[in-house]
This record gives C-alpha cells, structure tokens and sequence, in this order.
C-alpha cells in the first residue's frame, strides 16, 4: 500500500490515479498509523512553501513524515512536496522545511520567464541510482517559481536546463523528490514513478 499524505495541498488525485495505474494500491490519508504502516509514501505539494509547513506542523504531519523517513521505507516527494524536503525556502520569507535534505530552496532571478512551465530534458547526473532503472534521458513537464540547491552534490540525481542548472530529481537512501509532475510527464515520468514504486516492494497488482 502507499499511502499519499494529505495535509491539504497537492494534486492528490491525479497522483493517486498514476499510483493505481501502474498497479499498487493508493490511499489518500492524514492518519500517522496508515502513513507509519505503508509500503511507500508519496509527500505531493502545490501552493507556497510557508503554507505547506504550517498545515503539516498544524496536522504534526511533519513529524510522521521524519519518521517515516528514518523508518527507510520510500519516500518520494512531488513538485512542492520535493522542496519540502529541504532544510529552508526563502519564499514569502525565510521557512523551515523538513530538513530531510540538506540545502535551500531560492527564486529563479533573471530576465526570463518565471515560472518555469513546460516540457524540459532531464540529465541524469547518476545513472546508477534505481530512479533511472531501464530510461533514457527525456522530457518532463515543470511548474515552478523556486528551485532547490541541494548543499551535498550526490544528492542531485537529475538537472534540466533553464538558463541555468535547475535540480530535477534528488535522493539520499531512501528519500527522493521530483520537481517536475511525475503523473503530468507522460511515458517518462510514469516510468520514473515506477521505479520509484518499486523500491517498496510491494506487490504489483495482477492486471
């Protein structure tokens, strides 16, 4: 079972659907003993960083998701669920995050286009991680108006270009994160979930 944490914030649906897809069950939940006895949690997130810390502070959901983490179960964070995982964000204001990452969480500056939208090239910087079992590279689609900076280089798994080195996928053990919408990203991000889902080992459903 994996089970989609629900603080208030994310596109908990589709993810779930994506989830089911690829054959494992997916239950959309804020209760700490379902999220503690999960195969592989999935932390989604859409809105402003200070928000998404505040309604999982209020929940002590940051607590069960820490927990889970140092349990070594999968844990995979989704667009601004992945920037959660980071010790700090300067949106609105310096934030706290989880602090499962080390890093910060800092606003595109330049003169483009923000936010950044759209259909990128991932880079796979370590092609031996899991993530990237049997893929090659290929596009994924971005929306976002901050990017993470990883402090420790083996924890960026994957980059994609916009005017710059922007952080796609990050891991440590067994904590990962995805800038980009997974479930949004057609073959690719499908495929990349599911090495992610994998990981658990749960049992994929007969289809």
């Amino acid at each position: 079972m994996i089970a989609i944490i629900d603080y208030g914030m994310g596109n908990l649906h589709s993810v779930s659907k994506a989830v089911e897809r690829l054959g494992y069950e997916a239950v959309v939940t804020a209760d700490p003993a379902v999220i503690a006895a999960a195969d592989g949690a999935i932390l989604p997130g859409v809105g402003a960083f200070g928000d998404a810390m505040e309604n999982l502070r209020e929940t002590k959901l940051d607590e069960v998701t820490k927990a889970y983490a140092a349990s070594g179960k999968p844990l995979l964070g989704i667009c601004l669920g992945m920037q959660l995982l980071f010790s700090q964000s300067e949106e609105h204001g310096v934030n706290e995050g989880l602090n499962l990452l080390p890093g910060k969480v800092i606003r595109f500056r330049g003169d483009y286009k923000v936010p950044h939208m759209g259909w990128n090239k991932l880079s796979f910087l370590q092609s031996e991680s899991p993530l990237f079992k049997g893929l090659e590279e290929g596009h994924v689609y971005f929306v976002h108006s901050f990017h993470a900076k990883p402090e420790v280089a083996s924890d960026l798994l994957a980059t994609t270009d916009y005017y710059q080195q922007v952080t796609a996928i990050v891991g440590r053990d067994n904590v990962y994160g995805m800038q980009f919408h997974p479930e949004k990203s057609s073959d690719l991000g499908i495929k990349l979930l599911g090495n992610f889902l994998a990981l658990t080992g749960s049992p994929v459903a007969q289809r």
